[in-house]
């Protein structure tokens, strides 16, 4: 995508991640040929200091290959290749004309038919949600490395941890601040919130400070 540059470097992916900031897709409020573009431009997933654009690439991910093909804005399907000329000796001065209009219906009939089925068939989005979390220490002392150590090392179905970091909260005490993405029918922040609280040696605390629907 001209716009980012080439998305398997670091300037290119920085570029994806601040456009994706404000915005959960590339164009408008759902998944579009756009997106699939740069979700195969990309190839593999962003580093995850890049917390939107890895958010990005998850969510488009967690389509199938044959569902992202079937994302709106997908190319046309080519117009049939023009029949053979006839001869002259062959020719129909006025049959021509309603065989082409009854096989330009019939074409459009078998189009219409196949593009409803298809939407039939198409399964439901996933609801996702962007959640950011005040992970506090019992104290300075407290091993903050180990900490966040501990919180990645939490597996959940439907659970993709994003961008850590430490905030200053005072008289030299830090908390860490974690994003992540969940899926709402699979994951529940309260769980969530349990088992980061269950490493009690080092986790005084667990707030919601964001929580935003894809």
């Amino acid at each position: 995508m001209s716009q980012f540059g080439d998305l398997k470097t670091r300037a290119g992916q920085q570029a994806l991640n601040s456009f994706l900031e404000s915005r959960s897709y590339i164009e408008g409020f759902a998944p579009s040929q756009a997106d699939n573009a740069v979700f195969e431009a990309l190839a593999t997933a962003p580093p995850g200091d890049l917390f939107h654009a890895l958010r990005f690439f998850n969510h488009i991910n967690s389509f199938t290959e044959a569902e992202r093909k079937a994302f709106p804005g997908a190319s046309a399907t080519p117009a049939a290749a023009p029949a053979a000329a006839k001869n002259d000796d062959d020719f129909d001065l006025f049959g021509s004309d309603e065989e082409e209009d009854a096989e330009a219906a019939r074409v459009r009939e078998e189009r219409l038919k196949a593009y409803a089925e298809k939407k039939a068939k198409k399964p439901a989005l996933v609801a996702k949600s962007c959640v950011k979390l005040d992970i506090k220490p019992w104290d300075d002392e407290t091993d903050m490395a180990e900490m966040e150590k501990c919180v990645r090392s939490i597996e959940m179905e439907g659970l993709v941890w994003g961008q850590f970091q430490l905030a200053p909260v005072a008289y030299g005490l830090k908390k860490l601040v974690a994003s992540c993405v969940i899926e709402d029918d699979k994951v529940s922040t309260n769980d969530l919130e349990e088992k980061i609280t269950s490493f009690e040696d080092y986790v005084q605390s667990v707030d919601i400070v964001a929580f935003n629907k894809l």
